[in-house]
């Protein structure tokens, strides 16, 4: 295919060599003579692994050009990826000007090209972008509508400096951002030969997962240091440690826990994460990171009682109440915080949770209802069908299979707040249904 490449920086020019290595002929477009310059004269404007020898491949077997003209490039090709800079704003926002003075050119240049053109964000922006800013400019400045002779894909790259070549060959997966419907044939075609999977997505889903990429891929490296150096500080050799963490594929590198959703709890995370903060105390060490842990935890049970309080002082029916599904364990279950919670603030609470039974419970589990909530077994109902009778606010915690079709038969008319992720409940009709992390 006969791409153009807007911009001629890191991602830009790995971007021109890797995709001329595929069979594509491209056109390299920048504002700087002297990148347009080294590049169309074989040269690499960065310094990169094995780029060097790509750049170089290209300009000599004619598949890679370089020049400042938008109307010719725009004209020359089908494809336009757009790999301008969007760096941090005074405000620590992104900067978007790059953006918007490339977008205002490729479309002041397609008023005067016949055929369809396809436009492809490779450029890091928040999710909105597409929809709010660039598809509404893009088409002012083209005088066309988006699916008539204009296409538009958000498709964020995930390269690393020193391996971006390596990279982009073997990505883990081809992401897409697209309207409704479209499945996005052009991309695909352009890289077909990459042994990658393409997942297609809406464009503020595709925008919002390099964001979060680098945001956890932060986490983790803060993580690695602050949780190294406690460790150190008592001897241990955290290297070895975290190789052996690492081992861990079922729960520590896996998609675990990475499900938006309800607060973490039970005997084990929150009693642990204080231990470790004690160890780090105890020696005078700072753990920033760490220490907004349980504060960060706490924020999304009170995050969820205030979409519950929007809706007025009603009768709440809360489905849940073990600090997770197919337990009776109660120690510190964030759904026990919630309910003590709605009742210190006067809601008529019914609970149901079919692994829960009161009289069953017994040593630390007792002991710790008996604290939080004294009567608790005046709340709890026997069924679905009783927690639903009376309330006007369903709050779903988790629900067994078992329990479901009542749940769902049931939901007439409800505010549900679902802290699960039920895609089920979400298609009732006739409900007020909000997600709480989605």
């Amino acid at each position: 295919m006969r791409i153009s490449v807007f911009g001629i920086g890191y991602v830009g020019v790995v971007s021109c060599g890797c995709l001329a290595e595929l069979g594509h002929e491209i056109i390299g477009v920048d504002v700087s003579v002297e990148k347009i310059a080294m590049l169309a004269g074989g040269r690499s404007p960065i310094v990169e692994e094995e780029i060097d020898g790509l750049i170089a491949a290209a300009v000599k077997q004619g598949r890679l050009t370089a020049t400042d003209d938008v109307a010719a490039a725009v004209a020359g090709t089908d494809v336009s990826f757009i790999s301008v800079g969007t760096p941090s704003a005074s405000d620590g926002s992104v900067a978007l000007g790059a953006v918007d003075g490339v977008i205002q050119s490729i479309g002041a240049a397609l008023r005067a090209k016949p055929g369809p053109h396809t436009v492809v964000m490779r450029s890091t922006v928040p999710p909105g972008t597409a929809e709010d800013r660039v598809i509404p400019l893009l088409e002012r400045a083209s005088e066309r509508r988006l699916g008539e002779g204009l296409f538009y894909y958000a498709n964020p790259e995930f390269l690393r400096e020193g391996s971006s070549v390596r990279d982009f060959r073997n990505p883990p997966f081809t992401l897409i951002g697209a309207p409704p419907g479209d499945d996005a044939a052009v991309l695909r075609e352009v890289y077909a030969p990459l042994p990658a999977a393409v997942h297609v997505a809406p464009y503020r889903v595709a925008e919002s997962v390099k964001h979060i990429s680098n945001v956890f891929h932060a986490v983790k490296l803060a993580f690695a240091n602050e949780a190294g150096s406690i460790l150190s500080a008592y001897g241990v050799d955290a290297r070895e440690a975290f190789r052996l963490l690492c081992e861990d594929r079922v729960l520590n590198i896996s998609p675990a826990y990475l499900r938006p959703g309800f607060a973490f709890g039970g005997s084990c995370l929150p009693k642990d994460v204080r231990s470790f903060l004690a160890l780090a105390d105890q020696r005078g060490m700072s753990a920033p990171l760490l220490k907004q842990l349980l504060p960060s935890n706490q924020a999304i049970i009170d995050r969820t009682f205030d979409s519950i309080s929007e809706h007025g002082r009603q009768p709440v029916a809360l489905f849940g109440l073990s600090f997770k599904p197919g337990t009776d364990d109660l120690r510190e279950s964030p759904f026990v915080l919630l309910a003590e919670k709605l009742l210190g603030k006067g809601f008529d609470l019914r609970i149901y949770d079919r692994f829960v039974q009161v009289a069953r419970l017994m040593g630390a589990n007792r002991a710790y209802i008996d604290r939080e909530i004294p009567h608790l077994e005046r709340l709890m109902v026997v069924s679905p069908q009783a927690a639903l009778s009376g309330a006007r606010i369903v709050v779903l915690g988790h629900v067994a299979a078992e329990d479901r079709a009542a749940l769902l038969a049931g939901l007439n008319g409800h505010v549900v707040i679902d802290l699960a992720g039920m895609a089920d409940a979400a298609a009732v009709p006739g409900i007020t249904y909000q997600g709480l992390c989605w």
